[in-house]
């Protein structure tokens, strides 16, 4: 596979090993691999980035590196880098504060195996008595005329480097934001646009789930009930969205929170109905609204969730149970339409402004200066 950043990582190996570079690079899997995971660097903030999986790796090869296992030729003997120390590590690297264990415990090895199922490796090994963890040294080292070239340096180079130009991308993305505050009241119909190009099937999950929740916090902000405990103490309030945690955490938890229905949120990308049945398992059939990133109509989406999970539960009743759990599905067409609505009630500043607040917080940037 080519991609733009392509030419980064081929850059990196020309400077590191000359002549050899081609043949290191066709001949090393985990480099191929990290070539996939790679492929959105330059394609912008909106594209889906890949900093969990690369970091498995890069706490890793860290670990062997200042170790100096490519030098002392020793990692056969090594005990294994400890599971609390670079998780804290992946979690200390940019873009990596809310990263998850999934990564390190299986999702490399198994994205890695779907690429290359024919390899005779793993890129992570661990021990699941003593919560050990290694490369596999054997993807490492490449072996061409006799000499053998240790690629662990040029890797670390590679994922740095694929940091800097994200980092980069979504520090324009922020600065845009910045920028289309400043004209909003000249040029909303620009503002508008560009919202809605972040309601997308290609845009980056976070970035789907900061502008969703901006959006329906706006709209559901002036819907009021009335409830209360007695008759005579009826209370007049205003539902509210919260955010429950960082977005696309793979933690477990809830999305979003409407108080006071307590209703729950999920926004997800993918139509998995093992990934809906375990959202719905995890707050025990309590009904829950999907927030979807899917062009697809709700009745499809319902439909093919029916259809998948009659084929993976021979009892209608379980199914129908799990069904009826699903209060409401959003889909991309319904929150275009609930934005338009906003628009409407001149709310577009503020759902511009939540959209910054709550990127700032999940890219870790705090001031960021408009770039030129």
């Amino acid at each position: 596979m080519e991609h733009t950043f392509t030419q980064k990582i081929k850059g990196i190996l020309r400077k590191n090993y000359n002549e050899n570079s081609e043949d290191i690079y066709e001949k090393s899997e985990l480099l191929q691999y990290i070539n996939f995971k790679t492929k959105s660097a330059e394609r912008g903030s909106k594209a889906r980035s890949s900093f969990a999986n690369l970091y498995a790796i890069y706490v890793l090869i860290e670990d062997y590196l200042k170790k100096g296992f490519d030098k002392s030729g020793k990692y056969k003997d090594y005990k294994g880098a400890e599971y609390s120390k670079i998780f804290t590590r992946q979690r200390e690297l940019p873009f990596g504060s809310k990263l998850q264990n999934h990564a390190l415990n299986n999702r490399v090895n198994s994205e890695f195996q779907k690429f290359f199922p024919t390899s005779s490796y793993i890129p992570i090994l661990r021990n699941l008595e003593t919560n050990r963890y290694w490369i596999n040294e054997n993807l490492i080292k490449i072996s061409l005329a006799k000499k053998q070239h240790n690629v662990a340096e040029s890797i670390l180079e590679i994922i740095d480097e694929y940091v800097k130009t994200k980092r980069v991308s979504f520090e324009r993305f922020i600065s845009s934001c910045i920028e289309l505050q400043k004209i909003e009241g000249k040029k909303s119909s620009k503002v508008q646009e560009f919202i809605k190009s972040l309601l997308q099937p290609n845009v980056d999950a976070r970035l789907f789930e900061i502008v969703s929740y901006s959006i329906l916090r706006s709209y559901y902000k002036d819907q009021k009930i009335f409830w209360g405990f007695e008759q005579t103490k009826i209370k007049e309030d205003y539902l509210k969205l919260f955010k429950t945690g960082r977005t696309n955490a793979n933690d477990g938890g809830i999305d979003f929170v409407m108080k006071p229905l307590g209703r729950f949120f999920q926004v997800t990308e993918t139509l998995d109905v093992k990934k809906y049945f375990l959202d719905i398992d995890k707050i025990e059939r309590y009904p829950i609204t999907f927030v979807v990133k899917t062009n697809l109509t709700e009745n499809e989406i319902t439909a093919l969730l029916k259809s998948n999970a009659e084929q993976l539960y021979s009892v209608r009743e379980i199914v129908n149970k799990y069904m009826s759990s699903i209060e409401e599905v959003i889909n991309i067409p319904k929150l275009l339409k609930i934005f338009d609505d906003c628009v409407k009630k001149k709310k577009l500043v503020e759902i511009l402004d939540e959209i910054i607040r709550q990127t700032k917080v999940e890219f870790n940037y705090q001031e960021i200066e408009p770039t030129e």
